[in-house]
């Protein structure tokens, strides 16, 4: 029951942290209609359609990772519910996986991060300079949103582990 309760504690944390991706979605689609309304130079009018993908790109991300996690809380009662130890392997594996897509994770968005720097650099057009600007600030939130839940997915990894005896 302990590895149960572990398990729905942590697809609640995840709910919470998927929230974020949405605030910051918002936030981007306000930016973007904020650049619309009022924008007047170049710059500012070429901010409105990376801001406005941008927040579409993170409600995506938040809106899929809410709804998936949150339908784990009951399909992980299920599944211990029918079998314990097939439920616990699962998570292992599971867990295992997502800390491997991490790793990949954070190595390729300050990749992309360093790109989006170098375009500001050499392409000193408005549009180019906005989508560079928007898709660092992106990917620094989806870096901050991430870091948390891959903590959370080692401590969640390193727990399971203690309940080997299964």
């Amino acid at each position: 029951m302990e590895i149960l309760k572990l398990a729905v504690d942590w697809a609640k944390t995840e709910v919470f942290s998927t929230r974020f991706f949405i605030f910051f979605a918002v936030l981007f689609l306000i930016a973007s209609i904020g650049f619309w309304q009022l924008g007047k130079t170049d710059l500012a009018k070429a901010y409105i359609i990376p801001t406005l993908v941008a927040g579409v790109l993170l409600m995506t991300i938040g809106l899929g990772l809410f709804y998936t996690n949150k339908s784990r809380i009951t399909q992980f009662e299920k599944a211990f519910s029918a079998d314990a130890p097939a439920f616990y392997q699962s998570e292992i594996e599971r867990s295992e996986s997502t800390l491997k897509e991490y790793t990949i994770v954070f190595k390729v968005i300050p990749i992309l991060i360093i790109i989006a720097a170098l375009l500001i650099l050499f392409v000193n057009t408005p549009t180019w300079r906005a989508i560079s600007i928007t898709t660092i600030a992106m990917l620094i939130i989806i870096l901050l949103i991430d870091g948390t839940a891959h903590s959370r997915i080692e401590v969640y990894h390193k727990e399971l582990k203690l309940f080997d005896n299964i």
